[in-house]
């Protein structure tokens, strides 16, 4: 069943991949005028979202009232190393500035060490956390995981009622690949989102990560992607 809406997600993509975009910019160096740009890019695109630090949310907020385009950001980024009080009171700070998306790394450590009591107690806690049409994210950092963490990890993700699991913070060793979304999209089935991100800056990565399960896609390249999907149309 999934397969048939891949292939549907896909050939929507292929003429306009806006919609499943989240316009991303988490570069510490960033300034406010590089934030104001991408929220006219994402508002004139028409990405599902903009993605960028907390420190940037009001401006955010402010500069897309009244825009379909949501307000993202990021919790526990990118070490996901961060308590869990400390990222239930980021998140509810993001929340209270402006933000309905929420991304938050795993406690990568404590997956890794097998303790998936901590992680679970973690992701409830978020979960509990997330308002009304606020859509929570779960980052695995997969190229830090083995295969069984990775699927371990996604499981977990699904059982906390989470909306969405993601592949990668693009501060890591590694970004999306196929393989992880396409495993991804096997643990989550119809029950969750799966978002792939870092590493993607063209269409043609963009179509192969959604035929491979991917309904979201974290990107900073979403300009350049979105016009040649939008010229091809056209051609």
């Amino acid at each position: 069943m999934h397969q048939d809406a891949d292939r549907s997600l896909r050939r929507r993509a292929e003429a306009d991949p806006a919609p499943l975009v989240d316009h991303t910019l988490l570069r510490a160096e960033a300034r406010g005028g590089e934030i104001e740009a991408l929220c006219a890019e994402a508002a004139e695109f028409g990405f599902a979202s903009v993605c960028v630090n907390p420190r940037w949310v009001p401006l955010a907020a402010r500069r897309l009232e009244g825009s379909p385009v949501r307000v993202g950001t990021v919790l526990g980024f990118p070490l996901g190393a961060d308590g869990r009080r400390t990222k239930v009171e980021a998140a509810r700070a993001a929340q209270d500035e402006g933000a309905r998306e929420l991304d938050a790394v795993i406690d990568i450590g404590a997956l890794r060490d097998g303790d998936d009591a901590a992680v679970a107690r973690e992701l409830a806690a978020l979960v509990a956390a997330r308002r009304r049409g606020v859509r929570l994210k779960v980052i695995l950092e997969t190229a830090l995981l083995t295969p069984e963490e990775r699927e371990r990890g996604a499981g977990l993700v699904l059982a906390s009622g989470a909306d969405f699991v993601k592949t990668s913070t693009g501060f890591g060793p590694g970004g999306a690949t196929l393989e992880d979304v396409a495993l991804l999209r096997r643990v989550a089935g119809d029950r969750m989102g799966v978002k792939a991100s870092g590493g993607i800056r063209d269409l043609p990565t963009l179509l192969a990560m959604v035929e491979a399960g991917a309904d979201r896609i974290g990107t900073s390249s979403g300009v350049a992607i979105v016009a040649a999907a939008r010229g091809k149309e056209r051609s």
